[in-house]
């Protein structure tokens, strides 16, 4: 079996004319060249140089050699270089899985910013409440919430944000507004709802105290942005991320419910599929995102 490496020293020497010269572009030693040439010419059995102290000229044998071998070893080599320079700069579709609501706190600004400063990268976005599957669907990136269940990928916290209770003030008006944890099943919730049609949150104190609380409603979505519409327009109270409901809140649309209390285990994360090297394109999108989403600051309020 014929060494590459063997292969591609012959074909500089050859392009070169010389053993020294070959030598100065591999930034090898002279006289390994001369040993790796020998070497080759000894696993196929024949002489493929003729070698003196003034010139090199390649045999009937060498110069078949090269006519076959040569294109092929410039084409790797040119690959490489290509590759060298891909690498130099982004280019090439990145892939991003994100939950449905990910642009109501990711500012489209940022993704237009990026494109401009690397026009040479493309970025395609599966938009799903679901787990997406990063090997099965060719996944660079996903953003996910709340603790990562699958240990075969990387994560990286970009934030530990935390979920908080909020109804429209005429929700409120209306049914009245809950006084303790038990109060909560009393009242309609709008809720991503498990098998039985109810769903449990996971609430916690001032003091870090869990407690688990099931609550259940007539109106039921898969996706946090359809929940914040509803809480919005007055169909329960909700149990979602301060980065969708701060915007609300703020306009007045929204309210805090029982706020000595936040939904544990939220929070948002980058995941990788796995640890090998990353595509620089993927690199670079990945910390643009997490400058950004960390800037913004989302954290409990001071008595929360």
């Amino acid at each position: 079996m014929l060494d590459l490496n063997e292969v591609a020293m012959f074909v500089q020497v050859a392009r070169s004319g010389s053993f020294a010269e070959a030598a100065r572009r591999l930034s090898v030693p002279s006289a390994t060249v001369s040993r790796r040439i020998q070497q080759l010419e000894a696993r196929l059995g024949t002489r493929l140089m003729q070698r003196s102290t003034r010139k090199l000229t390649l045999t009937s044998a060498g110069e078949s050699f090269h006519e076959r071998c040569g294109p092929a070893v410039e084409e790797l080599i040119e690959a490489g270089q290509l590759h060298v320079a891909d690498n130099s700069e982004p280019s090439g579709t990145v892939r991003v899985t994100a939950p449905t609501s990910f642009f109501d706190f990711f500012q489209m600004e940022w993704v237009d910013t990026f494109l401009a400063e690397h026009p040479q990268v493309r970025l395609d976005f599966v938009l799903s409440d679901l787990l997406v599957d990063l090997i099965a669907d060719r996944i660079d990136i996903a953003f996910r919430g709340g603790p990562l269940q699958d240990s075969c990928y990387v994560a990286r916290r970009i934030f530990a944000s935390y979920g908080e209770l909020t109804a429209s003030p005429a929700y409120l008006a209306a049914h009245g507004v809950p006084m303790s944890l038990e109060d909560l099943g009393e009242h309609e919730c709008v809720v991503q709802p498990d098998a039985s049609g109810s769903a449990i949150w996971r609430l916690q104190d001032a003091e870090g105290v869990e407690k688990d609380v099931r609550v259940k409603g007539r109106f039921n979505s898969n996706t946090q942005s359809v929940l914040r519409q509803a809480a919005c327009a007055g169909l329960g109270i909700a149990a979602l991320p301060s980065i969708l409901t701060a915007p609300e809140i703020a306009a007045g649309r929204l309210v805090r419910v029982l706020p000595g209390y936040t939904r544990a285990g939220r929070g948002l994360s980058v995941v990788y599929p796995s640890r090998q090297q990353r595509p620089l394109a993927v690199s670079m999108f990945a910390d643009m995102a997490v400058e950004k989403l960390s800037q913004q600051g989302w954290a409990p309020a001071s008595g929360a």
